[in-house]
């Protein structure tokens, strides 16, 4: 019997592929939902700053 060995390097780029694509849809999907929230945190930070820091 021969055995047939097969390059098995497209196979693990392709699963490369998909993970990242996978953590790179996971990111944009956190980033969206929680996008509001940080700008109006971020702000209200800077808000305080300014008010905290007065340059005449």
């Amino acid at each position: 019997m021969k055995k047939i060995i097969k390059n098995q390097k497209g196979q693990g780029m392709l699963e490369y592929v998909i993970l990242t694509g996978l953590v790179g849809i996971f990111c944009l999907a956190a980033f969206k939902s929680m996008g509001k929230h940080i700008k109006t945190r971020v702000n209200h930070m800077n808000e305080k700053i300014v008010k905290e820091l007065k340059i005449d």
